[in-house]
């Protein structure tokens, strides 16, 4: 997708700086951090929400699942704890239309959210 922010990183165009990657997902610092811990864990194809999702999809989205848990414990948030959200449109604060697992952790979290 031409337009899209986290295409243009997967394709070089915009550098970054990865925190983890495979063959299907990379991750990276969220530029806007709402957490001293902010990694965005994103699919290389490109889906553009939660309601784009396809039974071909499971793996990948395991996939983000587990590298979340894999970089919580490189970031040393994995024993106090830690948040991942899927945001999905935008009344749920979706802002980039390229599925994102955002991983937080370095503070408290209050219930619910925002």
């Amino acid at each position: 997708m031409g337009d899209c922010l986290f295409c243009k990183i997967l394709s070089g165009d915009i550098p970054t700086e990865l925190e983890y990657e495979s063959e299907n997902i990379v991750a990276f610092r969220d530029i806007n951090p709402q957490a001293p811990t902010h990694i965005l864990i994103i699919p290389r194809e490109h889906i553009a929400t939660l309601n784009d999702v396809r039974k071909k999809h499971r793996s990948v989205l395991g996939e983000m699942q587990l590298a979340a848990s894999k970089l919580a414990e490189k970031e040393k948030i994995n024993i106090g704890g830690y948040r991942t959200v899927f945001n999905c449109n935008e009344d749920a604060g979706q802002s980039v239309f390229h599925i994102h697992l955002h991983l937080l952790g370095g503070r408290g979290f209050r219930w619910p959210p925002g």
